[in-house]
């Protein structure tokens, strides 16, 4: 059981992956589940816009598309990101690329541990448990 890193379509590499890793991991174990095989890819938005009408029939730009393969407490999944959909956001909302790359990581990961964002309490839910794990982030 293990998580993973690849790219496609861009020229991108993850910043301080072990951390990242072992953050994932602490907020798995936190939730009360084990990390199975979890695979995140980085891609452009073309790449995500494709998956999205593909898999999804969905006709839109998103940051991230979550495949869910969790079994019993096994936390397991591939988590695709559109890096360029993720720098357009910190922008608008006015953050470092870094930390709006890391509340997707992690909201990836909050998907897969039941959590929903498509009510506004599901979404309130969604952000307090996305800064709780980034301030995690910060402590380790």
């Amino acid at each position: 059981m293990a998580i993973y890193f690849s790219t496609e379509n861009i020229d991108f590499d993850l910043k301080h992956k072990m951390k990242v890793k072992k953050w994932i991991t602490e907020v798995i174990r936190k939730a009360d589940g084990r990390v199975g095989d979890i695979s995140y890819l980085f891609c452009d938005d073309a790449h995500l816009l494709g998956v999205n009408q593909t898999y999804l029939e969905h006709d839109t730009y998103t940051d991230i598309i979550t495949f869910d393969y969790v079994e019993g407490n096994r936390i397991s999944g591939d988590i695709l990101i559109s890096v360029e959909r993720v720098a357009e956001n910190a922008q608008t909302f006015g953050v470092e690329f870094e930390q709006e790359l890391h509340r997707v990581i992690i909201h990836g990961i909050l998907h897969l541990l039941g959590q929903g964002d498509k009510t506004d309490p599901e979404a309130a839910q969604m952000r307090r448990r996305e800064d709780e794990a980034l301030h995690l982030w910060d402590t380790l």
